[in-house]
């Protein structure tokens, strides 16, 4: 007879902001960045999953695994820094990124100041545009 496991709600679960939904990420963003925050670690919020890695949890390729990586970068949402291996022959080879989550909330804030910097801009479009 086998026991039957107590189901834990806060086991293999990981913290997801609720703003997220303020930075108007697309699905694949979505996907990639929730991947990430899934393999990071708790307290350093760093992961090094290979792009290849990323597109089979989520079903993407590695160009558009690379791709959203870029854009989480932009947003201010992940550092990815490169990383180089050793091999047993001693050449140095391009590893897997290191992948940090940033806090989120400087995400929240670097998404705040483009959307003033667009508006700035488009303030001072339309300022010209009166004046032409």
């Amino acid at each position: 007879m086998s026991r039957r496991q107590k189901f834990d709600p806060l086991k293999n679960t990981f913290p997801f902001p609720n703003e997220i939904f303020i930075l108007g990420l697309c699905p694949g963003e979505l996907a990639v960045y929730s991947y990430l925050l899934c393999c990071a670690n708790r307290k350093t919020l760093q992961c090094w999953p290979s792009y290849k890695t990323i597109g089979k949890a989520v079903g993407m390729t590695e160009n558009t695994v690379a791709k959203y990586v870029g854009s989480l970068e932009h947003k201010s949402l992940i550092r990815a820094d490169p990383t180089t291996v050793t091999t047993k022959a001693g050449i140095k080879r391009n590893g897997s990124l290191l992948n940090t989550v940033s806090p989120f909330q400087d995400a929240l804030e670097a998404h705040y100041q483009r959307q003033l910097e667009r508006l700035a801009l488009e303030t001072a479009r339309a300022h010209v545009q009166l004046g032409a």
